[in-house]
């Protein structure tokens, strides 16, 4: 086993939901260890937090610069050589580039930036850097949905006729209806969050989905969002009809107002043979539907799945993984590439999914503040 990969992690700290799936993604498949932090904003609370969780506090920083700052002093071997950031979405420009520009690899949460300007400006230092960035669509660790990817790519649905991507959630509902909470939620704020909120948050997952199973690109969307108040600057809910090619044609549903719904993504692709369809509340079903043979259904671990599936499955079939699994996975394919490993290049999103996310972004809002018009993406 190569030495383990020496990771840094920014935010993620306290009660962080992101944070706990992060640290144990990259404790499961023993390729990563926590060489230094900067925890949370207050220094203290760092700390505390670090103790708590065991990791040693004589890396744990006052600040993202001093991290930078102190790292660079340190020789190469025992230097970070990766970090994780899972800030809110304003810090994760301006701390990528500084990774990248000095020399540290970058796994980002998403979306990469808050403008597509910024990707374009972080892809460019990303080439001059020379070093791995991957952007954390958790999902498309799933292996089902890398199951889904391969069937597709080797021609089990033929011709591709029809997407249909929705996101559903409904836990902005607590926060949406009383005035002083939605004024106050960094995810209803777009100097911290950006343009979107649903889109930005959830959408862009559905759009990453609907680009990874199908390796086909959105060249086109027309948007309808729904704000429900006025003071209310962030879209809660929306609607966006796509178009991949002449023929290929779908939807992407996305809100986080949909009472009563957990963490509903699911994804469905048609096709001349069949169709592909998953759920992530039930990620260890992928059901193929055909109009001339029986319902047949895909479960992880057994030989008749692809590689790439298999690669990411840890335990034997009827042992259910889940998301922490899939963001391990997307930790796995990291590791190889950072160690100069061979890969499959379905096993993390790249920069360039990153780049691809805010430009859907950017042309959602477009569409709908220019009156629900068609807008093409680059």
């Amino acid at each position: 086993m190569p030495k383990k990969i020496r990771l840094g992690i920014l935010g993620g700290g306290g009660d962080s939901l992101i944070g706990v799936l992060h640290r144990v993604a990259s404790f499961i498949n023993d390729n990563y260890e926590i060489a230094g932090a900067v925890f949370n904003a207050d220094f203290d609370e760092s700390l505390n937090f670090a103790k708590e969780i065991d990791v040693p506090v004589n890396r744990i920083y006052k600040d993202f610069d001093t991290l930078v700052e102190e790292e660079l002093k340190l020789p190469e071997d025992e230097r970070i050589q990766v970090c994780s950031i899972l800030t809110p979405n304003f810090l994760h420009f301006p701390m990528a580039r500084k990774l990248l520009d000095n020399g540290f690899h970058v796994i980002c949460e998403k979306p990469m930036t808050t403008t597509y300007e910024e990707a374009l400006i972080l892809q460019k230092a990303k080439i001059k850097s020379k070093k791995v960035f991957a952007v954390t669509h958790t999902y498309t660790g799933y292996p089902m949905v890398r199951q889904m990817r391969e069937m597709i790519k080797e021609g089990a649905l033929g011709k591709i006729h029809k997407v249909d991507a929705q996101y559903y959630q409904g836990w902005i509902n607590t926060i949406i209806h009383d005035k002083k909470k939605r004024a106050s939620v960094w995810r209803l704020d777009p100097k911290k969050a950006g343009i979107s909120s649903c889109m930005g948050d959830i959408g862009v997952h559905a759009f990453n989905m609907i680009e990874y199973t199908t390796g086909l690109q959105i060249k086109s969307l027309l948007c309808d969002f729904n704000y429900l108040y006025g003071d209310n600057q962030m879209d809660v809910d929306g609607t966006v009809l796509i178009r991949m090619d002449k023929h290929v044609k779908g939807v992407i549903r996305a809100s986080q107002v949909a009472t009563g719904e957990e963490n509903g993504l699911s994804i469905a692709i048609y096709g001349e043979k069949g169709a592909l369809k998953w759920e992530q509340e039930k990620p260890n079903f992928l059901y193929k539907l055909s109009d001339t043979e029986p319902l047949q259904v895909y479960r992880p671990g057994h030989a008749y799945n692809s590689a790439l599936s298999l690669d990411g499955t840890k335990l034997p079939p009827g042992h259910p993984e889940g998301i922490f699994d899939a963001m391990a996975n997307i930790y796995l394919g990291m590791a190889r590439a950072i160690r100069g490993e061979k890969y499959n290049d379905g096993e993390f999103p790249t920069m360039q999914d990153g780049v691809r996310g805010l430009n859907f972004i950017e042309s959602t809002v477009a569409s709908h503040k220019q009156g629900n018009i068609w807008v093409n993406l680059d």
